[in-house]
This record gives C-alpha cells, sequence and structure tokens, in this order.
C-alpha cells in the first residue's frame, strides 16, 4: 500500500502535534536503555515470543491453516480463580502503560501532552476513532478470511473463556488493555522519544509499523501484513494530527466487537472461522 509523504512539521500547540520544545535533552545512550526497558516488559517481549511461536507453528507437522490460537484463554477450571487471573492479567498488562506516562509526565497542562493527549476535542476524537474503525474493519477482515483460504493465517479464537456472568466485562476490559498498551507504547511513546533520537518522520512510521506487525505472527504471516498496513495508517494519521485519543477509540472497538461478537459470528458461520458445522 503506498501512501502519501508525510507533511511537514506544523507548529506544535497543544492543539495539534505534541511539543518537542520542552522535552528534556537526554543522551542517546540512556534513551535508547529506556526503549529498550519499556518494550522488554511488553511489547518487545510479546515480538520475540511471537517469532518464536511461528517457528514452531511453521515447522510443525499441522499445517498453518489448521491451527489455532486463542485469545484469552480461561485460565482455571475454577470459576473464581479464573476470574481473579484475568483480573491480574489485565491489570499487570497495563504496567508498561502507567510506566510510559510517568516517563513523558509533564509539571505543567496537559500532563501527557507528549503521549499525544491533552484532554481537548473528546468528543471529535471519539467520533475519528470510530470513522477509522468503518476504514479498517472491512478490509481487515476481508484479508484474514482471504489469508485463511490461503493458509496465511491460523484459525483465531478471540474469546476462549467459558461462559459465565463477568465474561463480557472480562472481555471488554481486554480490549481496552490491549487498546491502551499499545497505542500508548507505539505510537505516543515510541514516537516521542524516537524523535528526541533525530529519527525523520517516516522511519518512526515504519519501525513502528514493523513492531506491531512482529507481535502478531504468533497468528501466522497474514496477521504480520494486516498489522503492517494498520500501521503505516496508524503511524501516518498519528504523525500529521499528535492526537492519540482516535486510535486508543479504533482499537478499542475492533477488539471488543472482536472478542465479544465471536461466539455469535462463529455459531452463525462455522466454517468461515475454520470449526466444524
Amino acid at each position: 500500500m503506498t501512501l502519501p509523504d508525510p507533511t511537514p512539521p506544523v507548529p506544535q500547540t497543544s492543539s495539534t502535534a505534541p511539543r518537542r520544545s520542552h522535552e528534556p535533552r537526554e543522551g542517546s545512550g540512556r534513551l535508547w536503555w529506556e526503549i529498550a526497558i519499556v518494550l522488554a516488559l511488553g511489547l518487545g517481549q510479546s515480538a520475540i515470543y511471537a517469532i518464536v511461536q511461528l517457528a514452531y507453528r511453521l515447522t510443525d507437522d499441522t499445517p498453518l491453516a489448521d491451527q489455532t490460537a486463542t485469545l484469552n484463554p480461561s485460565r482455571s477450571d475454577r470459576e473464581v480463580f479464573d476470574l481473579i487471573y484475568q483480573v491480574l492479567s489485565i491489570g499487570f498488562g497495563l504496567v508498561p502503560v502507567l510506566l510510559v506516562c510517568f516517563l513523558l509526565w509533564q509539571r505543567r497542562r496537559p500532563h501527557l501532552e507528549r503521549l499525544g493527549l491533552d484532554g481537548t476535542r473528546v468528543a471529535a476524537d471519539i467520533g475519528r476513532g470510530a470513522l477509522l474503525v468503518l476504514a479498517i474493519g472491512a478490509p481487515g477482515l476481508a484479508l484474514y478470511f482471504g489469508g485463511r483460504a490461503l493458509g496465511l493465517f491460523v484459525a483465531v479464537n478471540p474469546a476462549g473463556l467459558d461462559a459465565h456472568w463477568w465474561t463480557v466485562p472480562i472481555l471488554l476490559l481486554a480490549a481496552a488493555r490491549a487498546s491502551l498498551q499499545e497505542e500508548f507504547v507505539v505510537l505516543g511513546y515510541l514516537f516521542a522519544r524516537l524523535r528526541q533520537l533525530g529519527w525523520s518522520p517516516w522511519t518512526i512510521i515504519v519501525s513502528t509499523s514493523v513492531l506491531r506487525a512482529t507481535y502478531h505472527l504468533y497468528q501466522g504471516p497474514g496477521a504480520f501484513i494486516g498489522n503492517l498496513a494498520m500501521g503505516l495508517l496508524f503511524g501516518w494519521l498519528y504523525h500529521r494530527t499528535g492526537r492519540l485519543l482516535p486510535f486508543l477509540v479504533a482499537h478499542f472497538l475492533i477488539d471488543a466487537a472482536a472478542f465479544v461478537g465471536y461466539p455469535w459470528a462463529a455459531a452463525t458461520w462455522p466454517a468461515l472461522f475454520g470449526l466444524p458445522g
């Protein structure tokens, strides 16, 4: 997919891109160590595991298209402990988000401006996030089902939990965690720090998109392609606007629809999901 070149950096105010004039001057070595630690605590770790998982899948006797990846699996056969484990997993998964907020917190308001959050135009940003879902939802589904037919995806089960009274709330919280963790780190944090290191806009956009694509490799090569395309679109738009909330909203809505809507969709069209009819 060919994208237009990013526009030159615009004058940075609280209503456009995050300001750079207030960013601390830190040594590049210290910043690289900081980036490495942040990624090792979350998405970088996930990327390495995803590469290993893909290698395992590709060398397994079972064809890739006949394998399954289960998201949000049950963690205990005892309901109360399953719930406890789910809550703990979601809570600890947000630690990298808290860390990048701490690292980029500013004394003056808006405190998280360097992460693309200034507390203004909230309704408009939510609307833009909903439009993003419409723009990428249908192509994403087409890529998944086409990739399944070509053997580029495993069968993805987004909702592996048993049916309990708390299943839907936990799935929605899991969608929120994924949105916060990925967009705060990949867009907000990495864009801010890589700018400080002097990287060009497209170098940042491409490198963060490759990271986003890599930690989805456990779903198959098709997931790399789809998330790379989404990352390029998200990155380009974030570079243009400097506003994080639309991407948080879009990511949450996409994952929430997948996690909560999967049981109904799989029961209605089992063949599309690689399930017996």
